[in-house]
């Protein structure tokens, strides 16, 4: 009886530490990587050339980058299971409303590899988002971001300049001061 309580015990440690808070590569794994709530803002100089980024969204129609040159584009990573997705949904709804005038742009990429179409249009209808996501069955359009800034964690937000380059990263979860933190430099910048 004693050994089976240890190796219950042993096994839910080992669970809970699968979802712990710590950083690491997306790589198709069914391992759960959580943000470690790091923030990257980098200058202009600093940033690699501009992405290339196209996919379905969940309404069938293609969203491409292209089509958004001369906008700040905020992109979110998430999925349709991740409690920290959840949480941040109004959040990044908010920003979305408070920043439209200024011209900045929302797109979701939906981390498939253990989502499913249906279950991502639930979240978006149940949290009210606004703004397309695209569903990444592959992960082809997490690797478009290449290796200075991955998201390599869901979720994960990136700000993407008017030209269409990584600007700042948030790692984990955002609430809305964090994100207009990462927003509003950027958009100062497109308009200076």
């Amino acid at each position: 009886m004693r050994i089976k309580v240890i190796a219950v015990t042993v096994l839910a440690i080992s669970v809970l530490s699968g979802c712990s808070a710590t950083t690491g590569s997306t790589d198709n794994s069914e391992h759960y990587v959580a943000g470690d709530g790091s923030t990257v803002i980098l200058a202009p100089a600093e940033r690699d050339p501009a992405i290339s980024l196209a996919g379905k969204t969940l309404d069938g129609s293609l969203w491409k980058l292209a089509d958004h040159k001369g906008h700040v584009v905020v992109v979110n990573v998430w999925a349709s299971w991740c409690a920290p997705c959840r949480g941040e949904a109004a959040a990044l709804e908010k920003v979305h409303s408070q920043t439209a005038a200024k011209g900045v742009e929302f797109v979701g990429v939906v981390s498939g590899s253990k989502d499913s179409v249906d279950n991502a249009r639930a979240f978006v209808d149940r949290f009210d988002i606004s703004y397309p996501s695209m569903f990444d069955s592959d992960n082809s359009l997490i690797l478009a971001f290449g290796r200075k800034l991955p998201p390599s964690a869901i979720p994960t937000t990136l700000v993407l300049d008017a030209q269409g380059r990584v600007a700042a990263r948030a790692l984990g979860p955002v609430d809305a001061s964090r994100l207009l933190g990462l927003v509003e430099p950027v958009v100062r910048e497109s308009h200076g």
